[in-house]
């Protein structure tokens, strides 16, 4: 429900942080005389990594607020703290202001993710000092995803057997799979407990269940590594099959997909799966089944 003003209601702690906003800004303007015209807006961030940040004027004598659609995990947050101060940071808010010798010409990144892993996960932005303007509130939106698909995805149909191998996914080496041995990292509480790996004509893949501990946050897999002998490194696709994060005591199933490693790197990786939240699980034996000879009958 929305409040006379037009904006989503605040939490508790998101009023306080509001209150501490409005008061130090009073504060500012009865110290420093202020030229810069004072706004609130919305700003949508960038529904890919191939879309500039939206630009967000900060200052010196201001305080800017950033107010969220949903919930932030806190600990995701980066900016530069020796450039950008961060006053306050609530369940969707975030209080920042410049340092005192903040310059025209600097640009600094803020980033932090959302916690239910929709896409986009990640809300970013470029903090700059404009003579003319200041952002005191910034209510953050999300891209809007299409609700009428498009005619290639209303024609799009299940895909079928024929499909893998005109894709040339498959070919007469068939598929392989090999067993993943179990892994666990008590610290930050992520365990696998069962897995299996898949080599096909050109691809790799790895189907393994996460389970998210009791008393750890959620957990939503952003991205993958795998790394073999030799040095050789390659990162991967994660595609999770339930569309909500891990909560905590639950079993998350994440395949991860890569292209065919080459044969100096060996059949023994380690996979790492990064999280939202910071947090990482290692699997330091994701076994690869040995490719079969392309000439085997």
């Amino acid at each position: 429900m929305l409040n006379p003003g037009g904006h989503a209601p605040l939490s508790q702690p998101d009023r306080l942080a509001l209150a501490l906003l409005l008061l130090v800004s009073t504060v500012a303007r009865g110290e420093t005389e202020v030229s810069r015209a004072k706004r609130e807006r919305a700003v949508t961030v960038a529904g890919s990594p191939a879309e500039p940040l939206p630009e967000l004027h900060v200052a010196p004598d201001t305080l800017t607020f950033l107010w969220f659609p949903t919930l932030i995990l806190k600990k995701t947050l980066s900016v530069d703290e020796s450039r950008i101060r961060v006053l306050d940071v609530g369940e969707r808010s975030i209080v920042v202001q410049a340092t005192e010798d903040y310059q025209a010409g600097e640009r600094h990144e803020l980033e932090v993710f959302f916690a239910d892993g929709k896409a986009p996960a990640r809300a970013a932005f470029v903090l700059v000092m404009d003579p003319a303007a200041v952002d005191t509130r910034i209510d953050v939106a999300r891209p809007e995803l299409p609700h009428a698909p498009c005619p290639a995805e209303v024609q799009r149909t299940a895909p079928l057997p024929e499909d893998f191998v005109l894709k040339e996914y498959v070919n007469k080496r068939g598929v392989q799979t090999a067993s993943i041995e179990h892994a666990v990292d008590s610290g930050q509480g992520l365990e696998m407990k069962e897995g299996v790996s898949y080599r096909g004509n050109g691809w790799v893949l790895f189907d393994v269940t996460i389970r998210n501990a009791p008393g750890h946050p959620l957990f939503s897999p952003l991205d993958a590594t795998l790394s073999g002998k030799n040095g050789v490194t390659l990162q991967a696709r994660v595609v999770t099959v339930q569309e909500e994060p891990s909560a905590p005591g639950d079993r998350l199933r994440v395949l991860v997909v890569a292209d065919e490693p080459p044969p100096s790197a060996g059949l023994v990786f380690s996979l790492k799966v990064r999280g939202a939240d910071g947090r990482s699980l290692v699997i330091p034996r994701a076994n690869l089944p040995r490719p079969v000879a392309e000439d085997k009958p």
